[in-house]
């Protein structure tokens, strides 16, 4: 006789709980089936979008790239080549935005952590694009490559986590000419779960799907589920580089996922206004998903979301802001329009350490990209500085996040048995439930077991050392590392990428890398 599910759930989650600390938490894709949270009235919706095909119809995009010209003026697009402008025709872009997949499911090596993207999935990816890597014990210094290869660890062991990243932190101590080949290498070695690498270029793009058709034995330009993806920016204001465009035009033509995201910081890279700043962010875009669809029809694209504002009495990005959450939730609704699976950013801030501020600053991105019915949540992890700093004791804080959110989104039964009327008629008024034959039989899985909180009493946390959030986060992640154990790998396929990662790299000695 089968179980019932309740007591089915409860007997898995039994079976979870190990040594580890993260260890209870399952792999599961969140999905958010409440009704998506919206900032845009119907016609707020309609004159931004008529703002975005102004834009791209009159003023134009940069494609800074001779292909890419090339391949504009064949699909019947006005482009001034002494410019390198392009504008499309509304017609055009939005027939070429039509033939981005809805959704799509993206593969990684181990068929148990295959990622849907789309509908009302939610897939968080881990933060991308640091440069320096902090620590309680070191401090902020430059990213090397075993912090790297650490938080690539640490991104394995937290199921809450769906993705590798690409750009975990930089890695200094490897030339630049063959990072990306040490990036890729570890990613798929020391993870097995879905695979990023930034599509920085025609090189760098190329090079991560021959590791790709390496590690799963086959053709991946051939299939129509992609196993690899990366971000591509737009350079705002209004214009796409050589850089971009060439990993557009490699990843697009391989049919692998391109993020295409323009990063646009209001009263800087648009108009001060987060009207403006949204549909322009919107023109660049739809232009840059377009181009995509151009290069091959089809090919798996999201709808990036990356607009803020700056700080006006500082010149730099403010992250975590009430603006920032407003045009999150406004592309999200843009991106719906469109038919397009949506990225927003989870763990933005600008505080300097893993504190309060960091803390809050969080809250105001991730739960605005979660009920706005983000579809891939990058930086969800980890970020601190804007940006340029990694933290492995925020990457602990915000997983917490992250776990809480896979718990909340599945509900709450509501059943004969979770309602136990019998057992409020047993205790009556003014007893208590401690005892009850209910209680005892669901009391170890009833409720979300913290990783990082601290519940204790006072007398019993100030025995215990009186450690605040970050100090609790730091043991953890010393303690993950020590516990991890990397995933198994066919040896002849990790042998074919150590040969490959070799003579590219002799290859790539001294070369330019992007273009």
């Amino acid at each position: 006789m089968a179980l019932p599910a309740s007591a089915q759930r409860r007997a898995e989650r039994r079976r979870r709980r190990t040594r580890s600390p993260l260890a209870h938490i399952p792999w599961r894709i969140v999905e958010n089936n409440l009704p998506a949270m919206t900032v845009l009235s119907p016609e707020e919706l309609d004159k931004l979008h008529e703002a975005s095909m102004r834009i791209v119809e009159e003023i134009g995009i940069a494609f800074m790239d001779d292909e890419a010209l090339d391949l504009w003026a064949a699909a019947g697009a006005a482009v001034d080549r002494s410019t390198q402008r392009v504008r499309i025709d509304r017609g055009l872009l939005l027939e070429l935005t039509a033939k981005a997949p809805s959704s799509f499911t993206w593969r990684a090596r181990n068929p148990a952590r295959h990622v849907p993207i789309g509908s009302n999935h939610i897939a968080f990816a881990p933060n991308g694009g640091t440069i320096f890597a902090q620590d309680l014990e070191k401090g902020r210094r430059p990213g090397i490559m075993a912090d790297y290869n650490n938080f690539l660890r640490l991104m394995q062991m937290c199921n809450a986590i769906h993705f590798t990243g690409d750009q975990l932190v930089t890695p200094h101590d490897v030339p630049v000419s063959h990072r990306h080949l040490q990036r890729s290498y570890s990613a798929f070695t020391l993870t097995d779960k879905a695979y990023m690498e930034a599509p920085h270029g025609r090189i760098i793009s190329a090079d991560a799907v021959e590791m790709a058709k390496i590690v799963f034995q086959e053709d991946v330009t051939r299939s129509h589920e992609p196993v690899l993806g990366g971000v591509v920016n737009a350079s705002s204001p209004l214009r796409y580089d050589e850089r971009m465009l060439g990993g557009m035009i490699t990843f697009g033509r391989a049919n692998q996922v391109l993020i295409i995201t323009p990063f646009i910081l209001a009263g800087a890279m648009s108009p001060i206004t987060m009207a403006a700043a949204v549909a322009q962010q919107n023109a660049e875009a739809l232009a840059g998903i377009a181009f995509v669809q151009v290069v091959r029809p089809g090919a798996p694209v999201l709808y990036g979301g990356f607009a803020t504002n700056i700080d006006m009495k500082t010149g730099g990005p403010a992250f975590g802001t009430p603006e920032g959450a407003w045009a999150m939730a406004a592309g999200a609704q843009l991106a719906r329009r469109y038919g397009l699976p949506y990225r927003g950013s989870g763990s933005l801030n600008t505080s300097k350490a893993p504190d309060a501020q960091s803390v809050y600053e969080t809250m105001w991105s991730i739960w605005p990209a979660v009920m706005a019915h983000t579809n891939f949540v990058m930086h969800s992890v980890g970020w601190l500085e804007a940006g340029l700093t990694a933290s492995f004791e925020k990457v602990i804080i915000d997983m917490e996040s992250l776990a809480m959110f896979s718990y909340f989104f599945q509900g709450q039964e509501i059943s004969d048995e979770t309602l136990a009327l019998d057992m409020i008629a047993q205790v009556g008024p003014g007893g208590h439930h401690f005892g009850t034959p209910h209680t005892h039989a669901r009391y170890s899985t009833e409720f979300y077991t913290p990783i990082l909180a601290d519940r204790q009493n006072y007398e019993t946390w100030a025995l215990n050392g009186a450690q605040d959030a970050a100090t609790r986060a730091h043991g953890i992640w010393k303690r993950l590392l020590a516990d991890y154990a990397a995933p198994p790998m066919a040896v002849e396929i990790q042998e074919a990428l150590q040969e490959f990662v070799a003579r590219r790299g002799q290859e790539l000695m001294g070369v330019e890398l992007y273009g």
